[in-house]
């Protein structure tokens, strides 16, 4: 028996954002194209509605870390990837290689970047906390527009994390 997956939308500052969770926990949050519209009617469920919640608290600068189930999908090596940006603080950023290092193995970096792109859990899983080795901005899947927002309202830009 597979689970129902709920679904509901929210206006952003960085546009249309698309929640999706199932009875156990959030399976996705992602950035919708630019030019899709929200649809009128959504499936929301408590979920849905506290995520929304969270998101909104977010993004009024009222939220710096968030308290939502997580029911996603991935391989064990990209679940410690995701569990690991779990770890980074809000206002601060590390580097691939030192999420790498965190994870056992500096030879890692391009799994790790790899499997950071792969996060369905934008936002809620901070994968724009992550940055060149010289603090660039660099693979957001979100667009790098998005993840300078991301990283200037968090008030982390430049901010590299030793």
């Amino acid at each position: 028996m597979t689970d129902s997956i709920y679904t509901g939308y929210l206006q952003s500052p960085l546009g249309n954002v698309e929640i999706n969770a199932s009875n156990k926990g959030l399976v996705s949050v992602t950035i919708l194209e630019e030019t899709a519209d929200i649809p009128g009617q959504s499936e929301d469920n408590p979920l849905v509605a506290e995520a929304k919640r969270q998101l909104t608290e977010y993004f009024a600068k009222q939220r710096k870390q968030f308290d939502l189930p997580l029911d996603f999908e991935g391989t064990g090596f990209q679940h410690k990837v995701w569990e690991e940006l779990l770890k980074i603080p809000y206002g601060t950023t590390i580097s691939y290689l030192q999420l790498a290092i965190r994870l056992g193995s500096k030879l890692s970096v391009r799994a790790v970047g790899t499997a950071n792109g792969r996060n369905p859990l934008w936002i809620i899983i901070p994968c724009h906390r992550v940055v060149g080795n010289n603090g660039d901005l660099t693979g957001y899947a979100g667009g790098l527009w998005r993840k300078q927002w991301l990283l200037e309202h968090e008030g982390s830009i430049n901010k590299l994390a030793i």
